[in-house]
């Protein structure tokens, strides 16, 4: 008797255990792909927005269909005033030709929520851009303008909301090439903090990239971004572009072409390094692509790089000392930078703190360039400055900060 209901008992539990399993394969979520999600019209669509007197243009959406559960999503806003979305003004940027014409406008920034905010000024801009056109009295009294928005996730691929039509009165914004827009690495071979992207942790958690010379620069300030450096076997980093923010972001899924490195980390995409060695990294922001080689360069490590000029008599040891970016016990530091306020135009170098001059670098280019080992005389202007400076590829520049 005792037997039979002992097997019965366990006859039970298999049913339950099956019952169980089956009911947790039934619920588990399954990642759908979406066609398209709606963009909502938006209330103000009827009447004309004045952007010259407008801080913000809002528009809403509600999240795809990904399965019926929420998922982490990424938004991108597009404008257009054909409503054709045949060319992006990043195409446009990235033809040398000047052949290329864009019909749309995609904003850099990135949303989490189902809601943006588009700078009414941003907006004015992009309308100059397409139209192109050359002055205010090109300026049309009223412009249609096209919205959609793109939504991205893991495990699927874009999809793009429908479009809705708004009426605004554009103004003129004369384009002018931007001040290139940097980006930082961040991540556990990156300065003397693990993953700190901190908004002040630039030069302890972030290391910038630095504008090549000569590289074009449009109106949003994006070009090409150059590295070169050390990094140690098993490091792991991504690209951030705003301090303080994971908001946009590159990561091993924007390289180009053949690399040594690794995608780690399936879910972040992190790029890592399989051995030790100096690597440089080069970085197209219009684009956001980047490519990373290994070098067969061995650079020295200096302790100390002073910016002596005529502003402070020529002294090479003590000269306007720089401040060493972080680094860790198996990383090695290349990667200066200080702040610089100049009252007057004054020839300035960069030294490796040694009063004989062994080891300096000069150009001919201001506020960026290459310097080379006993180059001439930069020619810095006066103003305020934050500088960079990459001692493997004596790249220097100097920022504005006022």
């Amino acid at each position: 008797m005792n037997k039979i209901f002992k097997s019965a008992l366990l006859l039970m539990a298999g049913v339950l255990m099956f019952t169980s399993c089956s009911d947790d394969r039934d619920s588990n979520p399954v990642l759908q792909q979406p066609e398209s999600f709606v963009l909502n019209t938006p209330a103000y669509a009827g009447q004309a927005i004045d952007l010259a007197n407008s801080n913000t243009v809002n528009l809403t959406w509600s999240q795809p269909d990904y399965g019926g559960f929420p998922v982490a999503v990424e938004y991108t806003v597009e404008v257009s005033p054909t409503n054709e979305w045949t060319t992006s003004y990043a195409q446009e940027a990235a033809d040398d030709t000047g052949v290329t014409q864009c019909d749309y406008y995609a904003f850099e920034n990135v949303f989490s929520t189902c809601n943006a905010e588009i700078s009414a000024s941003e907006l004015a801009k992009a309308l100059v851009v397409i139209c192109n056109y050359a002055d205010e009295s090109e300026i049309p009294a009223e412009q249609e303008v096209y919205a959609r928005v793109k939504a991205n996730t893991p495990g699927a691929t874009e999809v793009t909301s429908n479009v809705v039509k708004i009426l605004v009165k554009p103004y003129y914004i004369e384009l002018k090439p931007a001040d290139p827009v940097l980006w930082y690495m961040v991540g556990n071979c990156i300065g003397s903090n693990d993953w700190d992207n901190g908004s002040g942790s630039v030069g302890t958690g972030l290391v910038p990239l630095l504008p090549m010379p000569d590289a074009d620069v449009d109106a949003n300030g994006n070009t090409v971004l150059v590295y070169a450096g050390f990094f140690p076997a098993g490091g792991q980093f991504k690209f951030v572009r705003d301090p303080g923010s994971w908001d946009t972001q590159m990561n091993y899924t924007n390289l180009e072409g053949d690399s040594p490195v690794t995608d780690e980390d399936g879910d972040n995409h992190n790029i890592g390094v399989p051995e030790d060695g100096f690597y440089q990294i080069e970085m197209n922001t219009v684009t956001q692509k980047f490519t990373m080689v290994k070098l067969d360069n061995i650079y020295n490590e200096y302790a100390t790089i002073t910016m002596p000029g005529e502003y402070n008599g020529w002294d090479g040891v003590a000269g306007n000392p720089m401040t060493a970016m972080g680094k860790r016990d198996n990383t090695q530091t290349h990667d200066w930078y200080a702040d610089l306020t100049l009252d007057s135009d004054t020839p300035i170098k960069f030294n490796n703190g040694t009063s004989d001059w062994s080891m300096n670098w000069g150009g001919t280019a201001f506020p960026l360039g290459y310097g080379t080992n006993g180059g001439p005389n930069i020619p810095a202007k006066a103003g305020v400055y934050r500088v960079y400076f990459n001692d493997c590829l004596g790249l220097y520049y100097f920022m504005t900060t006022e």
